[in-house]
Parts: structure tokens; C-alpha cells; sequence
């Protein structure tokens, strides 16, 4: 009796090479990347901070903002 696949089934890959062709596999394919100049790291690194602050000062305004909201609601100010 043989299996079909379900209609809608995702396939998985059977591991035929085992652990070291993975492994090779890996090495192949961190050949073709890309790599950024040791600047353009630190000035994306620079980036992401300053957009994580930024993000952070904008969240801690809100919860103030909605706290004093939810106070006012809460003790029949509003």
C-alpha cells in the first residue's frame, strides 16, 4: 500500500548526507555571502541603537501618558 501526500502537506527534505554533509553544505553557502567593511558595521550598529532608543523613549511616553489616563479614569477625574 503505498502513501500519497496529503494534499496541502508541506515536503521535508530526507537527510541523506548525515551531519558532515550539512556541515559542508553550510561552508558552501557562507562562501557566496556578502560580508559589510568593518565601517559600515559600526555605522549600522550606530543605527540600530539609536533607533532602539528611540523606540524606547516613544514606548515610556506612552505607558505615562496611558497610566495617567487609566489614573484619572480611575479615581472619576475624567
Amino acid at each position: 500500500m503505498s502513501q500519497t501526500p496529503k494534499t496541502g502537506s508541506v515536503p521535508v527534505p530526507k537527510m541523506r548526507r548525515g551531519v558532515k554533509g550539512f556541515y559542508r553544505d553550510v561552508v558552501r553557502e557562507m562562501k557566496h555571502v556578502t560580508w559589510p567593511k568593518p565601517h559600515e558595521t559600526t555605522r549600522l550598529t550606530g543605527v540600530v541603537l539609536v533607533v532602539c532608543a528611540l523606540i524606547i523613549v516613544l514606548l515610556q511616553f506612552a505607558a505615562f501618558v496611558f497610566g495617567e489616563i487609566v489614573t484619572a479614569i480611575v479615581k472619576g477625574g475624567l
